[in-house]
């Protein structure tokens, strides 16, 4: 997601990348999520992983975006980077095992599609999700801040 503004998401309760985490998990079919380089960072050094902080255009940004856009839950004001790994349809011609209602194990061979795939429409569907929560995020940064201004 671009032109996400910096300040977006809480730091415990309400990550910004946790909620997006949630949002995109509970899509049928997606069985993980990484931000940034994801999981990469776990073979790396810090030193490797790490955004070093420059100017861009009178505010604060960083060469890399290894982060994918949200530290310590908080948007960074960079692109958020989401990647997800989508599992597809298992009802394939081949036979497979199964069992029945009885407890007896059973062959079957699934003839046609009877049940849909996500993986053709899973981009706008988890733009979409992703859409949600940045809204819902915004309108908690603003009511939060609401109550400032007020004073």
């Amino acid at each position: 997601a671009q032109g996400v503004p910096p300040g977006l998401g809480e730091p415990v309760f309400h990550k910004l990348d946790a909620d997006l985490a949630g949002a995109i998990l509970s899509i049928g079919g997606v069985k993980g999520v990484e931000f940034g380089i994801g999981f990469d960072a776990a073979e790396m050094y810090g030193s490797q992983v790490n955004d070093p902080m420059v100017m861009k255009e009178k505010k604060v940004g960083t060469i890399t975006n290894n982060h994918g856009g949200i530290l310590g839950g908080i948007s960074s004001g960079e692109d958020i980077v989401i990647r997800i790994a989508v599992k597809p349809t298992s009802s394939i011609a081949n036979p497979q095992r199964t069992v029945d209602r009885e407890g007896r194990e059973r062959e079957i061979t699934v003839k046609g599609r009877h049940d849909p795939t996500i993986c053709p429409r899973i981009v706008p569907v988890a733009e979409a999700m992703t859409a949600i929560i940045l809204a819902d995020h915004l309108l908690r940064n603003r009511s939060s801040r609401a109550e400032h201004r007020e004073q």
